[in-house]
């Protein structure tokens, strides 16, 4: 068994994960791990944008529309914190170069469900890729930042209620990193249902280690399916996402017969639960998204990848019309954390997918997600550098185990009224 040590310790490789540790000092020493490869994240996945404040008159309207998305379910000092220091995360990427799309002198801005105005920057129909490149690219350049690949994060090392490590596996080795903090930034639970847009890797392993160390979780049943998917009638396959971009930019929802059903632009649970009721009306499998009466060069200029993507099945959305259907995707659940993403354990942070930071309530407001990993990511970062001083390294650690229990897991997301049954896969 190897021993290693560093000052922080972030499990995940998404926008959460590397955010935090390119906000942490530069003399701190930091290890970020992914389960997989780098970019086998769902931020790497994402297509639509981040929602971002237009200007300090346009806060109030995007924390009323985050609220009234979330069902009033949400934790209000955190929306308040998003939509306010929004700009500012958007600025900072930009200044490690990331390039959004422009409109005359500016920023473009699109529209998705529930947003009131236009308020979503973007790069075409592949954000998230753009947002990940960026941000592996600014890791490598640090000197204080360690990347591994292909490593797991299988439990934390602990002393009473305070983090003072973690285990990993490593091409079959097992690795004990004593860390003054610990991340968890491990994603989703997607990984865990039969239909999901999510990465097959996404199976709640941050949620599985708190469960296992009494660490507290919030709205652990709560999960987000998206009503738009391509939908190819193929079983037990990542699922591939139209985003809801195509909505906001003017695409409308239709049934076999070619009638619209709903309001396309309605949160996006109420959205799935209109497309639900039409297939359970029809016997039909499928509804579909019609793009073909808007400009050919716009669409294929504004969404190549989505474009490309249907082409693969035979559908030129230009011409066709886009069959679709509901599928998982996102957890608004996860580790309860405060408002710099500690858990109710010391030194153990959560952020991104794997948090309950309380933002998103029982429903997520399109694009918010991105954001959120941004914005909680920077002030967990501004938390653990004035902390980290004062932390000294423990060396030895003992009381772990080398098993991620996705049964616990799925219990969580059942909750008491067995939800998903259908959805989850068994273990």
């Amino acid at each position: 068994m190897k021993k290693f040590e560093a000052d922080v310790l972030i499990a995940g490789s998404g926008v959460a994960g590397l955010y935090c540790a390119l906000h942490l000092r530069s003399d701190l020493k930091i290890l970020v791990l992914s389960k997989s490869e780098l970019t086998e994240t769902d931020t790497y996945l994402a297509q639509g944008g981040i929602s971002t404040a237009l200007d300090e008159k346009d806060i109030p309207l995007f924390v009323e529309d985050t609220l009234k998305a979330g069902d009033y379910e949400n934790k209000v000092d955190a929306v308040n914190i998003l939509a306010k220091e929004s700009i500012e995360n958007i600025m900072e990427l930009i200044r490690y170069g990331l390039q959004f799309d422009k409109h005359n002198s500016g920023l473009s801005y699109t529209r998705e469900g529930a947003h009131s105005v236009n308020r979503i920057v973007h790069q075409k129909d592949e954000t998230g890729k753009a947002v990940a490149e960026t941000l592996i690219a600014e890791a490598k350049r640090r000197s204080n930042i360690e990347l591994w690949e292909h490593t797991t994060m299988v439990d934390i090392i602990k002393e009473g209620n305070r983090c003072i490590g973690g285990v990993l596996m490593k091409e079959g080795e097992i690795i004990e990193v004593a860390a003054k903090d610990v991340v968890l930034a491990t994603g989703g639970v997607g990984g865990l249902f039969k239909k999901s847009t999510n990465h097959r890797t996404l199976t709640g392993d941050g949620v599985a280690i708190a469960i296992k160390n009494g660490v507290e979780l919030k709205d652990a049943d709560y999960v987000q399916f998206h009503p738009t998917v391509l939908d190819r009638g193929l079983e037990n396959e990542r699922r591939f996402l139209i985003s809801e971009s195509l909505r906001g930019e003017g695409a409308i929802l239709v049934n076999s017969k070619g009638e619209r059903f709903v309001n396309e632009l309605l949160p996006r649970d109420e959205v799935t639960a209109a497309i639900e009721r039409e297939l359970e009306k029809s016997g039909e499998k499928c509804v579909y998204i019609d793009i073909s009466f808007m400009d050919s060069e716009f669409v294929k200029t504004r969404f190549p990848a989505i474009y490309q993507e249907c082409l693969k099945s035979g559908i030129d959305m230009t011409k066709d019309r886009v069959p679709v259907s509901p599928a998982q995707h996102y957890y608004m659940g996860g580790i309860k954390v405060d408002l710099n993403g500690r858990t109710s354990m010391e030194n153990l942070y959560a952020l991104g997918e794997t948090a309950c930071t309380g933002v998103h309530g029982k429903n997520r407001l399109a694009s918010n997600s991105l954001l959120e990993g941004l914005v909680f990511s920077k002030r967990a970062a501004k938390t653990i550098n004035e902390t980290a001083d004062k932390i000294e390294l423990v060396k030895e650690g003992k009381g772990y185990t080398l098993e991620l229990d996705k049964k616990a897991v799925i219990k969580e997301l059942k909750g008491s009224s067995g939800k998903y049954e259908d959805e989850l896969f068994s273990y």
